[in-house]
């Protein structure tokens, strides 16, 4: 049994959403999963496993930060979990963004000390695993549901000291900011399970204008996200 997920092999479904907000996964498996079961509280992290349209599913809280979150990824890993997708919010980089849009990763530039430590500092692209990507642009179109697709930024500060960073980034064509994906696609691709990175626009930081969404908008748009993300889970393609 892993130290930090108290749960033995099989008490996980094979995909698992991944919010960073504990309490996000208890709304998520609430709302969205039938025949639920809590398989976790340990430190507070959250555990559930039900079925989502017939098919057994699973969501975990990850806490912030990509130190924490990446024991998480690894204790899942050993339970037998195949298939990590994180759903969380982010920083909009770009000014065509709008409060509550939704962002796919394709990959996530390691602003951050964890990513790089697992790969011993070498040169590293942390990617997403394609066929999640590409099942959610199927998914979304078929449905109607616009996305952004493409880079996004893992750093390890939330309240950023670096004057101009985000203007950097941006003008680069990175897409947002977030804590935790880098280490989960560099996680998976060590341990050879899949992964991808759903993320809801809650705030926009460009111009040096920082403007922040309200509840209702931001609950609306996480269950947009949410369901995406539980139908690329439980998708056989």
């Amino acid at each position: 049994m892993p130290i930090h997920v108290r749960a033995e092999p099989g008490d996980y479904a094979e995909a698992v959403l991944l919010p960073g907000d504990p309490l996000r996964a208890k709304y998520i498996a609430e709302t969205y999963l039938e025949s639920v079961e809590q398989k976790n509280a340990e430190r507070g992290l959250l555990g559930y496993t039900g079925t989502y349209k017939g098919k057994r599913v699973s969501v975990q809280g990850t806490g912030m930060g990509c130190p924490g979150a990446t024991i998480v990824f690894e204790e899942l890993v050993q339970l037998g979990c195949q298939k990590l997708i994180r759903v969380g919010t982010c920083g909009g980089l770009q000014s065509s963004h709008e409060l509550g849009d939704l962002i796919v990763a394709v990959s996530a530039v390691p602003a951050d000390s964890t990513a790089m430590h697992l790969v011993n500092n070498e040169p590293h692209c942390p990617t997403a695993s394609w066929n999640l990507v590409h099942e959610a642009v199927h998914i979304a179109k078929h449905e109607g549901e616009k996305l952004h697709v493409g880079p996004i930024v893992s750093s390890d500060l939330f309240y950023n000291p670096n004057e101009g960073q985000y203007e950097r980034w941006s003008s680069r064509g990175v897409l947002a900011v977030e804590m935790e994906a880098a280490a989960l696609f560099t996680v998976a691709a060590i341990r050879g399970v899949q992964s991808a990175c759903f993320l809801t626009v809650s705030d926009i930081v460009v111009e040096g204008v920082f403007t922040r969404i309200t509840d209702e908008e931001l609950k609306s748009a996480v269950d947009r996200m949410t369901r995406l993300a539980l139908d690329v889970a439980v998708s056989d393609h």
